[in-house]
């Protein structure tokens, strides 16, 4: 069997297989199938003992004298979350979404499920395709933007490629998981339109795309859990989408009522059994659950099982878990990721040649900074810091580093060097996942959490920014995080601006070699970055009750006319490009949008074409301009290309909540390409849909 025909297809040709398998179990034995074999005291006790958490695959069901494997989960959107000092550790997946770069992803999705498959794992639930509603999330870092198309393309391809190696992808948080300090308590609410055009989308895509598990969130939609919603579960997930794979909950507090769980549709409890026990066994004998919803739970996830255990005769030694292929995979992404918001005065690339001393500030830059200690911390052999990353590629100059808390000795270092560095941002004490003390008990202390304060950087690197990079004309800021940072109160202080997120083991390197050209960077914004804190949504961090509205990020921008600080989609390159002739026509129910690109600058460089639909001639309210496709092209000095971007007709349907389905308008629609969702970056055009 080819690996790569794991598709829905595929995994339905085990149905009767699996269902002659599940009649001859008896109830117990079914609902032992249902629960993970690991107690929530051990998980949490890990996440700060020397065995961290998910240190080995986590086990769920199985029976091995039934010849039914078990579910062996794996965590972890930055690599695997298993071992110590081994995974390799990829850039967070925001940065990724910066490249733009759907077959990278999918490289990445290929790479990780291998070393799955090294620790003896067959689950990777590292895919967060969560839409950030507000970019003060937490756990931003761990989903790829703030546009639903954008993160469905990118999580399409890391299912892709994680089913390439016979591993399970599952996707996560199902649904409406975008605020961390109130996870297990809020109530999201929207109206039906929002929930169907903005927050579900990419679910369905990543399905589409042969997502075979999804995990539920803590959080409650419309007044229910979403781990035992069945509107959510029954209703979407399973009857609308025609989902095949199970569903599992998110760890210990993903569900509360095992009757209610069980008749939502919920098929897995992990990573331990506390109401998919005996309590189940009794609710089903009692006939509060239906046998046939059991039936159809242990038919589901046996056959996701047999899918991808059957053939599976490749071997994976350990010897592929940070190998140096993969290892290369992450500097690459860092490399293709990291983005150049402000090159004034082509201050950037450093010429080696014209530089005898670079002075490096701030306590990030020495920091190993690869994201939030939460469950998708990954444990890789070094990460390369950006101080010793710009050591490694400064040649034989001169790097002087300094943490910068004394203001005045670092405007000396700035005045003497020829150029100046402030790595600043945030860690993982500033944002991650959040667990609180409360939930936990003793077991472990508080972390991570939204960023309810400030969306900007601490007043401590404000202040070194503002006084010390006036003090040289060549002065660069690398920003450290995960998603939307202000700048505003700073950014006119430096003639240069690299948002770096959080890049990876390699992430030290890839900034060095684009600091001093040895590579162009091509990293595109999956965020819009306002110029204001009150041009994103409203939202309380500790509310009970927080709805959703259809516009955020930048259509809420466009839609009440803001100009942005730096809109999304927008990226610098050490290279110019010219798009133009830009043309649209509908070719078998697709559209195929197609300009020209020519580098005419001096760099071989990347650049991301992006195209956008406007609905201006709808007859109901719908954003300015949404993006619908993308295209990533490398072009050398002088070199011209023929891009083209096809996408769905479909993609241009909007929902109605009167008829409870998808239409489309049969207008003149606004077509848009170009290299950012700035009008003053994009080639209008018109197309008629008859």
């Amino acid at each position: 069997m080819d690996i790569q025909g794991i598709d829905k297809e595929y995994r339905l040709s085990f149905t009767e297989e699996a269902k002659r398998i599940v009649d001859g179990l008896t109830l117990e034995e079914k609902i032992s199938l249902m629960g993970g074999k690991f107690s929530a005291i051990e998980m949490l006790a890990n996440f700060s003992g020397e065995n961290h958490y998910n240190f080995f695959p986590y086990p769920a069901g199985g029976n091995a004298e039934k010849d039914i494997p078990q579910v062996l989960f794996c965590d972890g959107p930055r690599g695997v979350v298993c071992g110590t000092g081994k995974s390799t550790c990829y850039p967070v997946p925001m940065l990724r979404g910066a490249s733009f770069d759907v077959e990278l992803e999918e490289r990445i999705g290929q790479a990780i499920a291998k070393e799955v498959r090294a620790y003896g794992g067959n689950l990777f639930a590292g895919i967060c395709i969560n839409l950030p509603y507000h970019p003060g999330w937490g756990r931003s870092q761990e989903t790829y933007s703030e546009d639903s198309y954008h993160i469905g393309q990118m999580g399409s391809a890391i299912v892709r490629g994680v089913q390439k190696e016979n591993v399970i992808p599952c996707i996560k948080h199902f649904a409406f998981n975008s605020m961390e300090n109130a996870r297990f308590t809020v109530n999201i609410e929207c109206d039906k339109r929002t929930e169907r055009e903005v927050f579900l989308p990419h679910f369905k895509e990543c399905i589409d795309n042969g997502a075979a598990a999804i995990m539920t969130s803590y959080n409650l939609y419309q007044g229910k859990h979403c781990g035992q919603n069945e509107y959510l579960i029954r209703d979407i997930l399973k009857g609308e989408w025609d989902f095949d794979g199970f569903t599992i909950t998110d760890f210990i507090w993903g569900i509360n009522d095992t009757i209610t769980a069980a008749n939502s549709g919920q098929d897995l409890e992990m990573c331990n059994t506390y109401y998919y026990d005996s309590k189940l066994i009794s609710a089903v004998k009692d006939g509060r659950v239906p046998e046939k919803n059991i039936d159809e739970a242990a038919v589901r996830i046996v056959r996701t099982l047999l899918a991808y255990t059957q053939d599976n005769k490749k071997e994976y030694p350990a010897e592929i878990i940070g190998c140096k292929e993969h290892i290369s995979l992450a500097l690459e992404s860092a490399q293709k990721g990291i983005t150049l918001l402000k090159n004034e005065n082509q201050v950037l690339p450093i010429d080696r040649e014209q530089v005898e001393s670079i002075v490096v500030l701030g306590r990030l830059a020495n920091h190993e900074n690869i994201g939030d200690n939460g469950s998708g911390r990954v444990y890789p052999p070094y990460v390369i810091t950006p101080l010793q990353g710009i050591a490694m590629t400064a040649g034989n100059k001169k790097i002087v580093y300094n943490d910068g808390s004394d203001i005045e000795h670092a405007k000396t270092l700035a005045r003497k060097a020829d150029y100046v560095v402030l790595v600043v941002g945030y860690d993982h004490k500033d944002e991650g996942e959040f667990v609180s003390s409360q939930q936990v008990g003793n077991l472990m202390d508080p972390m991570g959490g939204d960023r309810t304060e400030s969306l900007g950087l601490n007043l401590e690197d404000i202040r070194l920014i503002n006084e010390v990079g006036m003090e040289n004309p060549n002065s660069v800021v690398v920003l450290i995080g995960g998603s939307m940072i202000m700048m505003e109160e700073w950014k006119d202080s430096v003639n240069a601006i690299l948002m770096a997120y959080y890049p990876g083991m390699e992430g030290g390197m890839a900034i060095g070699q684009i600091l001093f050209g040895d590579i162009n960077p091509s990293g595109k914004l999956p965020f819009v970055i306002p110029k204001s804190e009150k041009d994103l949504p409203e939202i309380n961090w500790e509310a009970e009750n927080q709805k959703y509205e259809y516009y955020h990020g930048y259509m809420k921008l466009d839609r009440e006319i803001i100009e942005a600080s730096y809109p999304y989609g927008y990226g610098l390159s050490y290279t110019e490009f010219t798009v133009c002739n830009a043309r649209f026509v509908v070719n078998d129910n697709y559209i195929e949008a197609t300009c020209d690109v020519k580098n005419i600058g001096d760099h071989t460089g990347d650049e991301v074409i992006q195209l956008y639909v406007g609905y201006s001639k709808s007859s109901i309210p719908r954003p300015q301009k949404v993006l619908k496709g993308f295209a990533r092209v490398t072009l050398e000095p002088g070199q011209a290309k023929t891009v083209t971007i096809k996408t769905s007709v479909d993609q241009l349907k909007w929902y109605n909540e009167e008829t409870n389905g998808w239409e489309l308008e049969h207008v003149i629609y606004d077509m848009y390409l170009g290299t950012s969702s700035s009008n003053n970056d994009l080639i209008k055009g018109e197309l008629k849909l008859h």
